[in-house]
């Protein structure tokens, strides 16, 4: 065991990179169908608009809200209540994300009523938070849990698909009944 603050680096490391491969992951499969909805709403197409629009909302309602609500327990719950992590990012940066996880379950519900152009606004609107908040997990609270002495990401993740991807829930999980 390469341990670093009394945890296995490579656990961590494993943990990291598997978070950010499904960040990735979830941003490409975000990007195609909003690119899909804003093609068929400038071609003026409301029957492709509609069934991408629905694909779109399956996605959300399967992938992105529960991947939200999965980050709200383990990951966050460790670096809520320490001052190091309230003071990054000129303030609580915690707190910020938990409030852009409300932004996107708001839009996501916004969505779901939208048609044409609405709906392709709501889109993109997803699309744009879900990226910048992405990006704030990866650079700033991933790195700091795994930087952490008292935290460990490999343990906050273990067995959550909904952070992970399905693969690498089950591999980093090996010899633990994860779910």
């Amino acid at each position: 065991m390469n341990a670093v603050n009394g945890k296995d680096a490579s656990a961590e490391a494993q943990a990291l990179q598997a978070v950010e491969a499904h960040h990735a992951d979830m941003l490409w499969h975000l990007n195609g169908l909003v690119g899909l909805l804003t093609e068929a709403v400038e071609a003026g197409d409301p029957g492709a608009g509609q069934e991408t629009q629905a694909a779109l909302l399956d996605w959300c309602d399967k992938e992105l809200v529960p991947h939200a609500l999965a980050e709200e327990g383990p990951l966050y719950s460790g670096p809520h209540g320490m001052p190091e992590a309230r003071l990054l990012v000129d303030g609580m940066l915690v707190d910020g994300m938990l409030a852009e996880h409300q932004v996107i379950v708001g839009l996501v519900d916004e969505l779901r009523t939208a048609d044409g152009v609405a709906a392709a606004v709501a889109a993109g609107a997803i699309q744009r938070i879900f990226a910048l908040h992405l990006d704030k997990e990866n650079r700033l609270l991933m790195p700091f849990v795994v930087a952490s002495p008292g935290l460990s990401l490999a343990q906050a993740v273990e067995g959550l698909h909904e952070l992970v991807g399905e693969g690498a829930a089950h591999h980093h999980g090996q010899g633990h009944h994860g779910h």
